[in-house]
């Protein structure tokens, strides 16, 4: 029982409207005399533990690989390092294109093969290297996406390069990297330099930590070429992996969601076309994406796309002689365009603040309880989202920081990243609990569809079989007061031209926060009673230590 509506009214007012300050403030032992109808509890068993907790989630990616290596990619990729257990997987787009390594929107090249006059290959690998230099060096894994085809290569080379920019045809990106090989053992070769090069630069061991998947979306545009002659370039690419790491994991095919097609033929046909033809499969890979929309002036949310997607596709792995292959979801986003910013794509404004927090706390939460119920080995979801370098100030793109200073979103995964030992079963759709043999965590959320103002989410987590006498209590918050830059640029009068000391306030808003102190409480019985609270679009991380 948190207290009566009173007593509630008149704690909010001495945190400024905070209810989480409510939550910090509240007695963490049962509240025996207090008043009014009991919250809802949340039961959390120590000793009901499963799974170990997966990382599934620890799994970023983007189209501009040349972002990668410049200062807020950089800095980026260092806070996501730093924030997991295990090493980051890390995807992008573009890094056989061929050109001269400038960043732009949707685009990106390596230049990575060439051919002199005579029509032989001429191999360059110092940018790809540069991109991948900056992952190892940070013990993050490359999911080297084996794409897109090389200017020298295309059948139908001209137009190369696009310059694609928000408000442009979208369309327009799909030039002559999307096409068929112009000889298909060129492209193994390739393929087979690439990794063998990897192999000599950083090690057998390194690179068989690494995945090789081939191509992206190639059941949309991405290829130009058959469905058929998608499987022969897989076919050779995934030979020409082998013959230089026959150890080294090769998967796809990266489609869009099993729902964009009838009955998810491209990614059924893709695993007959490979079983049938003995054809090296490490991993499966496809999409998954949701598919928000302007309903009465504001955002509403529309998770079942994406979700349906997710089970579509386990579906169809469970049904298939690779029931047991590990499955990457390669892009599981709320929707499909990082670099449509919410001038041109209004239904991206939920981007900036906590809406894309609670959501993407529910829809990791869901991905998981999908894997468990079809029974199948879920390995990675890929954030297509990372940072869109010099461009304004929190200016609506699917990014997890803006100009080096961390969004909300960014700190849903630093909470995952508490997340120690083994799962615990928490019979709440909007709770993820773990535990190990001196902690426990859990994470709760406030998702709701519409960005707007909702009622508060009460509730008391009670710990049951505590193997402690006392515990150390800690909570993080992400809401409009705590792990907010957003709101703080906001409140600065949303400037486009930051001063130092400005941008240092940002940095640290950019942090998980918690909003009160560590808290030592004696355990009863057992148990610990913890009561909470929390705003619309809040979440909250609890740990508890011992």
């Amino acid at each position: 029982m948190l207290t009566t509506p009173i007593k509630l009214a008149s704690l909010l007012v001495l945190v400024n409207g905070s209810l989480l300050f409510l939550a910090g403030i509240c007695a963490l032992g049962t509240a025996a005399n207090a008043q009014g109808p009991a919250a809802p509890a949340v039961v959390v068993d120590y000793t009901k533990q499963g799974k170990q907790v997966s990382t599934f989630w620890a799994h970023f990616g983007y189209d501009e690989p040349n972002y990668t290596y410049m200062k807020d990619g950089k800095k980026l990729l260092s806070e996501l390092a730093a924030l997991s257990p295990a090493p980051v997987y890390v995807r992008c787009h573009n890094l056989l294109t061929t050109g001269d390594g400038e960043a732009a929107m949707k685009w990106g090249s390596t230049n990575a093969y060439t051919e002199d006059a005579n029509g032989n290959p001429v191999y360059d690998w110092h940018i790809v290297d540069s991109i991948f230099d900056t992952y190892v060096s940070r013990g993050m894994k490359p999911l080297a996406e084996i794409g897109f085809m090389p200017e020298a290569l295309s059948v139908h080379p001209q137009p190369y390069r696009h310059h694609w920019k928000p408000g442009v045809k979208y369309d327009s990106i799909y030039t002559g990297w999307a096409w068929p090989p112009v000889s298909y053992d060129k492209w193994g070769r390739l393929v087979e330099e690439w990794v063998r090069h990897c192999v000599k630069k950083y090690g057998e061991k390194e690179v068989n930590t690494w995945l090789w998947e081939v191509w992206n979306e190639p059941n949309i545009s991405y290829w130009k070429g058959k469905r058929e002659e998608y499987f022969k370039l897989y076919d050779y690419a995934a030979a020409g992996v082998k013959r230089a790491l026959p150890t080294a994991k090769v998967g796809g095919p990266a489609t869009t969601g099993p729902s964009w097609d009838v009955a998810g033929m491209w990614l059924k046909t893709f695993l007959e076309h490979c079983k049938a033809g003995n054809v090296p499969l490490d991993f499966i890979s496809y999409h998954a994406k949701g598919a928000p929309r302007v309903v009465d002036g504001h955002v509403r949310m529309n998770m079942r796309p994406q979700m349906k997607d997710v089970g579509n596709g386990f579906a169809i792995v469970k049904a298939s002689a690779y029931a047991d292959l590990p499955i990457y979801i390669t892009e599981c986003d709320p929707e499909g365009c990082a670099a449509c910013g919410m001038t041109t794509n209004p239904e991206n404004a939920y981007r900036n603040g906590t809406m894309y927090s609670s959501y993407t706390a529910s829809s990791f939460k869901k991905v998981l309880d999908s894997a468990d119920k079809y029974g199948v080995n879920l390995a990675g979801a890929t954030s297509w989202s990372f940072e869109f370098e010099n461009q304004k100030w929190f200016d609506g793109f699917r990014d997890l920081a803006t100009n080096g200073v961390d969004k909300p979103v960014l700190n849903v995964f630093r909470m995952y990243g508490m997340m120690k030992g083994n799962r615990i079963g928490v019979d709440s759709a909007n709770v993820l609990a773990a535990g190990d043999g001196h902690s426990m965590t859990v994470m709760l959320w406030n998702y709701i569809d519409d960005d707007l103002p909702g009622p508060a989410l009460e509730r008391v987590v009670r710990l049951l079989n505590v193997p402690a006498k006392k515990v150390r209590v800690e909570r993080f918050m992400i809401d409009d007061e705590h792990s907010n830059s957003y709101e703080v640029w906001k409140k600065m009068g949303s400037p486009q031209s930051v001063s130092d000391e400005q941008y240092k306030v940002l940095e640290k808003a950019g942090q998980l926060q918690m909003p009160g102190d560590v808290e030592t409480v004696t355990v009863k019985s057992g148990g610990v009673s913890l009561p909470v609270a929390l705003p619309a679009h809040g979440v909250m991380m609890v740990r508890v230590r011992w």
